[in-house]
């Protein structure tokens, strides 16, 4: 049975270094691992509870909800916009938090990876994406890590699927994060 794995990505430059990390994840999925790239998320609108009501959810939030909803994994690629997580990133969550107590996430993996130019790859932004992404019911796989620095210089003329390192980083990442919903699965 092949896994469904839903990446989000927390920007929405064309030209982005964790979209195209993203990209890398989907070309390098090992066996059994579907990971499917969201697209739309600059389409949302902030999450607000007014304008979250059955019926009426806003068309681009309910699309992001059914890709949720049938993925058994979470895949999170975060840059670092002023030392945190990029807005987008935060709403997509915010939106997937809800309804309380029944959000998409609703304990199923989630690992969180990415680039930013800086000498530490996005850690803060990443590591601020597990604690919402967790409070909002998502299963943080903790030892699941890829930082990578310095992504202006280092992807200037390569794309990440054409480094041959972060391309077994990637795949590594992906078959861990198959691995903790493959165990959720058979729970």
């Amino acid at each position: 049975m092949s896994v469904r794995i839903l990446a989000l990505v927390g920007s929405l430059r064309a030209g982005s270094h964790n979209r195209q990390l993203a990209e890398a994840a989907v070309k390098f999925a090992p066996e059994g691992a579907d990971v499917q790239l969201f697209e739309g998320l600059a389409d949302i609108p902030f999450y607000n509870e007014d304008i979250d009501v059955e019926g009426s959810v806003p068309a681009a939030a309910a699309k992001l909800r059914e890709a949720a909803q049938s993925a058994q994994a979470f895949l999170l690629f975060s840059p670092e916009y002023n030392g945190t997580i990029p807005a987008v990133l935060k709403n997509a969550i915010d939106w997937l938090s809800r309804p309380f107590g029944a959000g998409a996430f609703g304990g199923k993996p989630v690992a969180v990876v990415g680039t930013a130019f800086g000498q530490y790859g996005g850690v803060w932004a990443q590591d601020e994406a597990r604690k919402a992404v967790g409070i909002a019911g998502g299963k943080v796989i903790e030892e699941i890590k890829l930082s990578i620095p310095g992504s202006v210089t280092r992807f200037a003329e390569t794309h990440p699927a054409d480094d041959a390192e972060v391309a077994a980083q990637l795949t590594e990442v992906v078959a861990q994060l198959h691995g903790h919903a493959d165990e959720v699965l058979a729970a």
